[in-house]
């Protein structure tokens, strides 16, 4: 979906309840988790957000409650949905003016406490794209903390394929800038006597 508004609370409900049994658009379902599949785009982002239990901690929050798309220009709709195998969920972007919405489901959860915390999700029909996207917090043996995201994507819609450029440029932008928010939530939920920011 291309518009110039904002999709409405009960658009984005429509799409969700209308994509919750629809099939995924790849075949290699939870290939992020080993290796991704050959013809895809690959886009890999590792960021050092800092360390100890309790940035791990903060950390692990903000992807349950879906910081890393608090870009300024991105979104998850609706708000409040649990990381959970099987939840459906709205991307909602603002790009050159316009706006797009795209459902993806929830593929797997990877839950290793004290050590990682994430999930994948992938790509439902009405998604301008196909592929799957993992996002993850890893404590190391050294105990720094890190976010990790994975993707492998390639374009569906014509009009994505004939934008190419452009959606590549905010796939990549996308890396860094959810890397920035789950920083930012980890900061803000860091206390005064924790590791300084990076």
């Amino acid at each position: 979906m291309l518009s110039p508004w904002k999709p409405s609370v009960e658009r984005v409900a429509r799409l969700v309840d209308g994509e919750r049994h629809e099939e995924l658009t790849y075949d290699a379902v939870g290939a992020t988790a080993s290796s991704p599949p050959p013809g895809y785009v690959l886009d890999h982002t590792r960021v050092r957000l800092g360390e100890g239990d309790e940035d791990f901690r903060a950390a692990s929050l903000a992807i349950r409650e879906w910081e890393q798309f608090r870009t300024g220009w991105l979104e998850v709709a609706p708000r409040g949905v649990p990381v959970r195998e099987g939840e459906v969920v709205a991307v909602v972007a603002r790009v050159f003016g316009l706006w797009t919405l795209n459902a993806c489901r929830i593929v797997y959860v990877v839950d290793e406490p004290g050590r990682r915390f994430g999930f994948a999700y992938g790509t439902l029909p009405s998604h301008a794209g196909s592929g799957e996207e993992r996002f993850v917090i890893e404590r190391d043996d050294d105990g720094a903390v890190w976010y990790d995201v994975l993707a492998f994507s390639r374009l569906r819609h014509p009009l994505a394929r004939l934008a190419r450029p452009l959606v590549r440029r905010f796939q990549k932008r996308f890396g860094q800038d959810s890397a920035n928010a789950v920083r930012r939530f980890v900061t803000a939920n860091r206390s005064t006597d924790g590791p300084a920011p990076e």
